[in-house]
């Protein structure tokens, strides 16, 4: 397989991992509907932060430490997933007036919102196991210097990541305009949240 084939292997890859529904998409989707644009893009933000540093971690070998310690990889999923599901409970809480109270109150810090978008991603341990099962894998000494191919391979996830969750956070923005008033928005994320927290937690401990 030539290099140019193995990058749109990768690309078809990553694009299906990143289309499935877990922790960095609950963030995105949770802070464009209850902080609008700006919120869901600075979480975008964030999480493409965090997959440069798991692409770093892939390419330097770090990676390697979670694979030799097994009790590390279920404390970053446990805690991930706690933390996820944690902020699901709190939407959750949020009523109509609760949210209406929360619309018209200023607006969390970019900054904020971009550091725990961060965390997220960093906690997210289906970024671990793409880096210790898949990442290596598209890395062929034969097809010129590993720092050279790591970096297209790079380009490629944040790319995906950028398009796929910008586009979702730019349409929850747009949903959250009108279900806002009601609460049902916020509801429904929460309720997604604390889903995706469970479900992490059972599906990485199964494994």
């Amino acid at each position: 397989m030539n290099a140019t084939a193995t990058l749109w292997l990768y690309f078809v890859l990553v694009f299906g991992i990143i289309a499935l529904p877990g922790l960095d998409m609950a963030y995105v989707l949770a802070n464009a509907l209850t902080g609008g644009r700006g919120a869901g893009l600075a979480a975008v933000a964030g999480i493409v932060a965090g997959g440069v540093c798991h692409i770093a971690m892939g390419a330097l070998g770090v990676a390697a430490i979670v694979r030799l310690w097994p009790a590390l990889f279920n404390l970053l999923l446990v805690a991930g997933a706690a933390y996820i599901a944690w902020i699901g409970w709190q939407l959750t809480r949020a009523g109509a007036t609760t949210l209406k109270l929360r619309l018209d109150a200023p607006a969390r810090p970019p900054a904020s919102v971009f550091l725990k978008g961060m965390l997220t991603c960093l906690l997210n341990p289906k970024a671990y196991v793409f880096m210790l099962a898949v990442f290596p894998q598209f890395l062929k000494p034969a097809q010129g210097p590993i720092w050279a191919q790591a970096t297209a391979l790079g380009l490629i996830t944040i790319g995906t990541q950028a398009g796929v969750y910008g586009g979702l956070a730019l349409l929850a923005q747009r949903a959250g305009g009108s279900l806002g008033a009601s609460g049902l928005a916020t509801r429904a994320v929460g309720m997604l949240l604390v889903g995706t927290g469970v479900v992490t937690v059972v599906q990485g401990w199964q494994a």
